[in-house]
């Protein structure tokens, strides 16, 4: 069970293809991560889709981080 759980905690590591890939293509629009996220979110037929998948991708690790912040 405890191998499990730890499994469970390490999704975020395999989750992340390309650490900064998402950071960079914001930096470059001029925007900041999360209103690319939202500009990506917004419109993604603009986007392709793995742009797309690293906008969902940001959310989600901003919805965790604030979760854990309320902790």
């Amino acid at each position: 069970m405890a191998t499990q759980k730890k499994a469970d905690k390490k999704w975020i590591q395999g989750a992340i293809k390309r650490p900064g890939a998402f950071t960079a293509k914001a930096k470059k629009a001029g925007k900041s991560v999360a209103g690319m996220a939202s500009a990506v979110t917004k419109s993604p037929e603009k986007y392709s889709a793995t742009t797309v998948r690293q906008a969902n991708l940001a959310k989600t690790l901003r919805k965790i981080s604030a979760k854990r912040k309320k902790k």
